[in-house]
């Protein structure tokens, strides 16, 4: 009898920020998740919104060289009142996501809440309840210095806990006409 090789992804998870950009890595074998590396894109020195994107996708296209991620995972925008900050976030998201595209690696996203309860069973839990329930899910011990960074695994994580492979699921680009076909709306 053959054993069935055990799928293994590496998925990289991200909370977008024009101020601070949080990243988390994730491998997944079966169902068994382990910590690759986590850490923040600090973009609050730069005052040129232009540049801060730029940063974005430069910092990104480096993690995607160095950890060879089999997808990524983002935080969706959600809607709030003010404007100019949706549009930033949007604009950061975007160029995460051009980053990975322009790899030909598939993007899923997942509502804030979505994310929350996935990881602690609360779709209201508090950034420190999410970075709690992360350090016991994966088993490292150091409190990172910015919430961002366990913001960004939690997406990650979250990713991995839906269970999803590539082409299985409407969220999942791997390009930009994939993107294009399905957001049609959204390009008006």
């Amino acid at each position: 009898m053959q054993k069935t090789a055990k799928v293994e992804r590496i998925i990289l998870g991200i909370d977008p920020g024009t101020a601070i950009l949080g990243y988390g890595i994730v491998k997944e074998v079966g169902k068994q998740l382990s910590l690759i590396n986590l850490g923040i894109i600090k973009l609050d020195h730069l005052d040129d919104h232009a540049l801060k994107l730029q940063r974005i996708f430069e910092k990104i296209s480096v993690l995607i060289e160095q950890y060879q991620p089999d997808c990524m995972a983002l935080e969706a925008p959600f809607y709030g009142k003010n404007i100019q900050v949706m549009l930033k976030l949007g604009r950061a998201q975007g160029v995460a996501m051009a980053a990975a595209l322009s790899k030909n690696i598939p993007i899923f996203e997942y509502a804030p809440r979505k994310i929350k309860q996935s990881v602690t069973g609360n779709g209201n839990a508090a950034k420190e309840q999410v970075a709690a329930m992360l350090k016991t899910l994966l088993g490292f011990d150091e409190t990172p210095q910015f919430l961002d960074a366990t913001d960004g695994l939690a997406v990650a994580v979250c990713h991995a806990f839906q269970n999803q492979r590539a082409g299985s699921a409407k969220g999942n680009y791997s390009g930009w006409a994939a993107f294009v076909k399905d957001n049609a709306d959204r390009l008006k």
